[in-house]
């Protein structure tokens, strides 16, 4: 199978003038997510499995740590881009789309 190589990198496009990969975004928060809950789960198996031999209330603690984790995880991995516009597009609906535009003090063209 021959694989198609993209124009940018046979060096005909520098650093500014590349396409954005839309996908680079959402697969960077995937990658931070799963780092975080990663950590999460080694705190959790540390510290029952090693710390708590030497120090209960450390062990309590790191799982205290890793208890706060995943919802921040949660919150890193869902929280809009700059890019993601998907809330404010057009609904279909002209009159809704004119009231939600007259709160949001927008002027759509005719």
């Amino acid at each position: 199978m021959v694989e198609r190589v993209p124009e940018c990198s046979l060096g005909g496009c520098d650093a500014t003038t590349a396409p954005a990969y839309p996908g680079d975004m959402y697969a960077r928060r995937r990658h931070v997510y799963f780092a975080m809950m990663g950590t999460c789960i080694v705190l959790f198996v540390l510290a029952w499995a090693v710390v708590r031999l030497w120090s209960v209330p450390a062990a309590v603690g790191m799982c205290v740590v890793a208890m706060l984790i995943p919802p921040v995880a949660a919150m890193t991995a869902n929280r809009r881009g700059p890019d993601d516009r998907w809330w404010d597009g057009p609904s279909g609906d002209a009159q809704s789309d004119e009231w939600w535009d007259e709160l949001d003090g927008k002027k759509r063209p005719r």
